[in-house]
């Protein structure tokens, strides 16, 4: 499986600003799909869900995982291949009171972004985002890539029945925001 662009992108989004609808976080865990290449990509078929990773780059894919929880991705290209990157966890650097009101008053502020479903819901993502331009500073936006790289770390995808043990989660080495590692029971 090839796909060492979105691994770079992944890698790039590690530490970059992400704001939505009034909530500013770190990003802290991604997981890259190498789009038609990738078993485990929503765009290894072609389907109307994931119609926009075939599209430009730098936009946002929102869909809903268990029929509930939403998550974000960074479309990022190119057309043909159509890879994203599923932005997994942040820490809340601005808006945490905002962030808390969605999450819930008890939410300890490390797992306020903890996991793509209550990242989605700290930022107050909704399918209405789906196709943001992400480069451009209106309501959800990227910040620009950190000054200094973090340190990070790789390991396998959460939740993914194919291509399970492609180590293509990327972290912080240790920052307290990133998820738990669950890998799915139907993996092999």
């Amino acid at each position: 499986m090839t796909g060492h662009e979105v691994v770079d992108h992944a890698r790039s989004l590690l530490g970059r600003s992400f704001r939505g609808h009034g909530v500013t976080l770190r990003i802290t865990e991604v997981e890259a799909y190498g789009g038609v290449n990738d078993p485990a990509s929503h765009a290894f078929s072609r389907t109307a869900r994931s119609e926009i990773m075939y599209g430009e780059p730098w936009r946002l894919y929102v869909y809903r995982s268990y029929g509930m929880h939403l998550c974000l991705n960074v479309v990022t290209g190119p057309t043909e291949q159509a890879a994203a990157v599923l932005v997994r966890s942040g820490e809340v650097l601005e808006g945490r009171e905002l962030a808390r009101l969605r999450r819930g008053p008890t939410v300890a502020d490390a797992n306020l972004a903890r996991g793509p479903g209550n990242l989605a819901r700290s930022l107050g993502a909704t399918m209405d985002d789906l196709g943001t331009y992400l480069l451009d500073g209106e309501a959800v936006w990227l910040g620009p890539a950190a000054a200094t790289a973090p340190d990070i770390t790789a390991g396998p995808r959460v939740g993914v029945s194919k291509a399970a043990d492609v180590p293509w989660r990327f972290w912080i080495t240790g920052d307290p925001t990133v998820s738990a590692y669950r890998r799915s029971p139907r993996a092999p």
